[in-house]
């Protein structure tokens, strides 16, 4: 009967440590997210207004979003800066209402320049695209978009 509880002991113990090794794969996990006004983008996202402010984070991982932006002005403000202490990359493109391409910017992890900012091209006001695009990314950032004049 003792080698019975013995040998029962022994598989919840086991059964114990398969079960708690599995949440360890999920560390193991290479991941970026790109949030947009504190809401994480899962996916593509559309019908921002107003001023946008985003973060960025990612440990090697990859990822693009894309989110709709409404912009009454010809232009806009942006501004970007990342925190990464190796290589990887993000990626900001801002398209106008036409889909013509008004910025186009990169910053790379582990190298200067660490942030841009400025003015985008003139293009044509109304429902805008912004796609952020985070490759093998390791680090943290920010950017943030407003209406230009």
């Amino acid at each position: 009967m003792k080698s019975m509880k013995f040998i029962i002991f022994i598989l919840f113990l086991t059964t114990l440590f398969i079960g708690c090794s599995n949440n360890d794969d999920q560390e193991d996990l290479v991941v970026a997210e790109v949030s947009v006004n504190n809401s994480v983008l899962f996916d593509d996202t559309s019908d921002f207004d107003g001023d946008i402010d985003g973060d960025f984070t990612g440990n090697g991982g990859s990822t693009t979003r894309t989110f709709t932006w409404n912009n009454s002005e010809p232009t806009a403000d942006y501004n970007a800066d990342i925190t990464a202490t190796a290589n990887g990359s993000f990626r900001m493109v801002v398209r106008d209402a036409n889909n013509n391409s008004v910025l186009d910017r990169s910053l790379s992890g582990a190298s200067e320049p660490d942030s841009f900012s400025g003015v985008t091209q003139t293009g044509t006001p109304g429902i805008w695209s912004v796609t952020i695009t985070l490759t093998n990314f390791k680090g943290d950032g920010s950017f943030s978009l407003s209406e230009g004049n």
